[in-house]
This record gives structure tokens, C-alpha cells and sequence, in this order.
């Protein structure tokens, strides 16, 4: 017994003696972050926005990715090459796994590239695409209809999805790859990419955990953060105090009348950059026979005071805007200037047999865009001086996009940033004539329709010549601001804060797509 006992207090101290030499097991790293809404979907093809574009960074992988200087970057591509004109070349980064353990292929990306021709909101932007073919197991061939100049930044919209994870029937019988606008459908639910994070937990307008794919295969990534878990606060001060009290550790968008407040806070970092989200109103011409004559929209164009909306709403936290195109875009006019004169307002309502004014409808989220809901009654105040009543209606954005997307008011709002980083995209999506088979104008609520400028701009995108390419853009806007084909408000600015310990500035960028996969969290003193 004395034996059993020696040994037995032996093995006790040997093993107390290896914990107290052995290193301290590193405690797992929380960001604990708030945005003003969380994603309506894990469809990533579901919806073209910038909610599921950020889920998307955070969760799969594009075959290339913009860096903060808008260079091309490769990430699930290596390498590429021009076969012809018509046909690029990638080689794919070989080792990767899904988060279901499923290998990534090139058949993935054809599976992808198929899965947005068909997808209602990408299929317009992958018009172009003739389609693509598998070389061998890590090479793709992407092919194009005719020259096509936007290849390579198309393809930061390629995150490849888990073909096999997502190929097959669901449970009640539908198709896992089937896409359903504001549904319920597998791919709505479940996720599987090879992005730095996966998801645990989600419900949606309350909550989505994430945690680090053990598995991801970007070892250069200086990112340390484990877990982030994602609260939707749609209020802005409850967003921006949950900051300052240390509720949370990130908070996105920072509203303008909050940005002096958290810049002085010792505890928090603030970190901004100019925007080219274009924010505007369109003018449904369908709904309302007045908007077909273009001198009832040139009114309304001219009633409306950007300036002041910029200045006073948004404290000079944006840029007042008479184009779709930001400075910098080659489609940019420098000749054209926001038109605020209320006299030429009323005397062009006065022309067009209205000047007693009409009543409509107007509809905007409250909490998609910075003081969304705010610009809203702005616009709606201004409308009222040249005799236009306004019923107006703002939604959480959960609720609003099926709302938009039926085009249930005679106004509607919307914000859109080019990803493509080019101003083709803005006329694709927000001014093209609506086409339901080639999804041109898919976010079209004014169904504007001028099918010249379709022409001009899809020669456009066939125009090697980046002068005369920058030109026939130019002459686009000019077009679209003749017709005010909508009503352009300002270039959205961008701002994150966070706690000091949260190395921001490296992850964030104009596109609004935070790269948390490489963020760093700094171990507190």
C-alpha cells in the first residue's frame, strides 16, 4: 500500500510539474461586432447586395479580390492568362477544402459560374459569360460572348461555391441549389465555402455566430480572431453606445451625427473613407403617368436640394451627387452638377400641366443606409413645396427588399456601389431597360427605359480602348441626367469604429466588404 501511494504521488507531482512548465493554452479571441442589419440570407447568389457580399468575404473565397489601392489580388486563383480574346485562363490554388471537408475543384467553379447565370440578381452582370469548362481538375476556362474588358473584375464576384454540398434534394424534395428570392429554400440555410469562417448559429434580425475554419487554407492571413458573433442594432445611437460602453467591439455603419462623439472617445477608434455608394430615389413611370413625361422628373430632379441633404443630414459626411459615376469611375462627367432651383422646379411642373401637383407614394428602408429614413422625410419635405404629397412608409431592410423587389410605391430608394468598380454596372442594374430574361435593370423601380443608351453602353463593354470606352460612358450620364432618368442624392461615405485594441484600417475598404478574415485583435494591456 505504502508503494501504491509513493507511486501514485509521484505521478500526481510529475504531472503537476509538466502543466506548470508546459505554455498556457492561448484564450480564444471574440469579436463581438454590431451592423446596422444582418444578412437577409446565406444565399450568396440570392440577393446582389452589400449584406451578402460582406457574408460572402467572411465565408467563401473569390477567385480574385480588389486590395484597398483597387489592384487585382489573386486568392482561390493563383495565376491567369488571355488565351484569346475571348477566353481566360485561371489556375486554381490546389489543398483547399470546403467547410464540409469536400475538395475544391475547377468543376466547383463551373458549378458557380452556371449557379449566376441563372441567379435573377447576377445573371445581367454574367451576361457576357459564354460559360466555362473544367481543363483539368485546378484549371478553368472562362469563356466570353465577344471582347469582354470587365473579365478579371467580374470574377471578384466568383466565390466558389460546395457543388456536391449543394448538388441533390433537400428533405421535402426541392433542389439544394434551387435560389429563391426573400425564401426558404437549403441554400437559404445551409452554407458550406472555403472561407476563414463558418457558420455555427443563426437567427435571423438577432444573431449569427461564426467561428474559424481550423482547416483554412490561407496561412499568410495574419487574421487571430477565433469567434465573431454579428448583433443586427438597426438604431443608430443604441449601435453607437453599445460601442462606447463595451457591449460590442466593432460597430458599422457610424452615423454622422456620432462621428466628433466616438473620434473622442479614448476607448475607440475611428476610421473613415470618401464612399462611392451611390444613394437615389427612382421614379416609377409605370405606376405613375406623370413620371412619363421627363419635365415632371426634371421638376422633381430640381426640387430636391442634395447639397443640403449632405450638409445638414449628413453633416458633410457625403458627396452631393448629379450622376450614378463617382469621381475616379470612367464613366464620371465633370460637366454635370446638382440642379436644386425650386422656381425651375415649379415652372417646369407649371409646363407639364401639374402645377396644383399630384399625391404619391414613397417607400425606404431605416436602416440599410446612413440616416436612410431621415433623407426619406427630407425628400419627401422638399416634394411638398412644388405640390406633391407624399404618403411615405420606411422598413426594417428585412422587410423592404421583397417590398422593392414588387415595386409596391411610386418612389423607392435604393444604394448601389459598382463592384465591378465600374460605371457600366450602375446602368446595368439601376437604369436599364427591365429585362426579366437577361436581367438587365433588375433594380429598376422606376422602369426607365431608353434603349439607346442600352445600345451604347453595351458596346461600351465591348470597347477595348479605354479613352473611347471612358467617353461613351460619359455620354451615358449625360443622357441619364437630360432624361433624369432617377434622382441621384449623394456618394455615401464610409465609417467603422472599434475598440483600440481592433487593428481595423488594414481590412476595411471603399467597397465596404471588411476582409475579417485577416483582421487582428491586439491582446489587451
Amino acid at each position: 500500500m505504502t508503494i501504491k501511494k509513493t507511486l501514485l504521488a509521484s505521478v500526481i507531482g510529475a504531472a503537476m510539474t509538466s502543466a506548470a512548465l508546459a505554455p498556457a493554452a492561448q484564450a480564444e479571441t471574440t469579436l463581438r461586432m454590431a451592423y446596422d442589419a444582418d444578412p437577409v440570407s446565406l444565399d450568396i447568389h440570392e440577393q446582389l447586395s452589400g449584406g451578402i457580399l460582406q457574408l460572402s468575404h467572411m465565408t467563401f473565397d473569390p477567385l480574385v479580390r480588389w486590395t484597398k489601392d483597387l489592384e487585382i489580388e489573386p486568392r482561390l486563383a493563383t495565376d491567369w492568362e488571355r488565351v484569346d480574346d475571348t477566353t481566360l485562363r485561371m489556375n486554381l490554388r490546389e489543398g483547399v477544402e470546403f467547410h464540409s471537408g469536400n475538395a475544391f475543384t475547377a468543376e466547383d467553379v463551373v458549378w458557380t459560374i452556371e449557379r449566376l447565370k441563372r441567379s435573377p440578381d447576377f445573371k445581367a452582370i454574367f451576361e457576357p459569360i459564354e460559360g466555362a469548362s473544367a481543363v483539368d481538375e485546378h484549371t478553368v476556362e472562362i469563356k466570353t460572348k465577344k471582347p469582354y474588358p470587365l473579365l478579371l473584375n467580374l470574377a471578384t464576384y466568383i466565390f466558389p461555391m460546395d457543388s456536391q454540398f449543394y448538388s441533390g434534394e433537400d428533405s421535402d424534395g426541392d433542389p439544394k441549389d434551387e435560389i429563391v428570392k426573400n425564401g426558404n429554400s437549403y441554400a437559404s440555410r445551409h452554407l458550406s465555402g472555403t472561407g476563414p469562417y463558418e457558420v455555427t448559429d443563426r437567427q435571423q434580425g438577432v444573431r449569427v455566430a461564426f467561428e474559424r475554419n481550423d482547416d483554412y487554407w490561407d496561412e499568410q492571413s495574419p487574421g487571430n480572431v477565433d469567434k465573431i458573433v454579428l448583433k443586427p442594432i438597426s438604431e443608430n445611437a443604441t449601435r453607437v453606445a453599445a460601442l462606447l460602453s463595451g457591449d460590442v467591439d466593432f460597430i458599422a455603419p457610424v452615423p454622422p451625427n456620432d462621428l466628433e462623439r466616438v473620434r473622442e472617445d479614448d476607448n475607440a477608434k475611428l476610421v473613415t473613407m470618401s464612399g462611392t455608394r451611390i444613394i437615389l430615389f427612382h421614379m416609377n413611370q409605370e405606376r405613375v403617368e406623370a413620371f412619363q413625361d421627363p419635365r415632371v422628373r426634371q421638376a422633381f430632379a430640381y426640387a430636391i436640394n442634395q447639397e443640403g441633404i449632405a450638409d445638414r443630414l449628413m453633416k458633410g459626411f457625403a458627396t452631393p451627387a448629379a450622376q450614378l459615376s463617382p469621381e475616379g469611375y470612367a464613366g464620371h462627367n465633370d460637366g454635370l452638377e446638382p440642379r436644386y432651383d425650386l422656381e425651375k422646379a415649379k415652372q417646369l411642373m407649371a409646363e407639364a400641366g401639374y402645377e396644383d401637383g399630384f399625391e404619391i407614394t414613397m417607400m425606404a428602408p431605416n436602416n440599410r443606409y446612413v440616416n436612410d429614413a431621415k433623407i426619406a422625410q427630407a425628400v419627401a419635405a422638399m416634394l411638398a413645396r412644388i405640390n406633391v404629397k407624399v404618403d411615405l412608409k420606411t422598413l426594417p431592410k428585412a422587410q423592404y427588399w421583397g417590398e422593392y423587389d414588387d415595386r409596391v410605391a411610386d418612389m423607392m430608394m435604393i444604394g448601389w456601389h459598382a463592384d465591378t468598380e465600374d460605371s457600366a454596372n450602375f446602368h446595368e442594374y439601376l437604369t436599364a431597360c427591365p429585362d426579366l430574361d437577361s436581367g438587365a435593370g433588375q433594380y429598376n423601380a422606376g422602369n426607365y427605359c431608353n434603349p439607346e443608351v442600352d445600345k451604347l453602353v453595351s458596346e461600351a463593354n465591348l470597347e477595348l480602348d479605354q479613352q473611347k470606352r471612358a467617353e461613351m460612358l460619359q455620354q451615358m450620364e449625360q443622357t441619364l441626367y437630360d432624361e433624369a432618368a432617377f434622382i441621384p442624392l449623394h456618394w455615401q461615405d464610409l465609417a467603422w469604429a472599434a475598440d483600440t485594441n481592433v487593428d481595423l484600417e488594414p481590412i476595411v475598404n471603399v467597397m465596404n466588404f471588411p476582409y475579417l478574415g485577416d483582421l487582428v485583435v491586439e491582446e489587451e494591456d
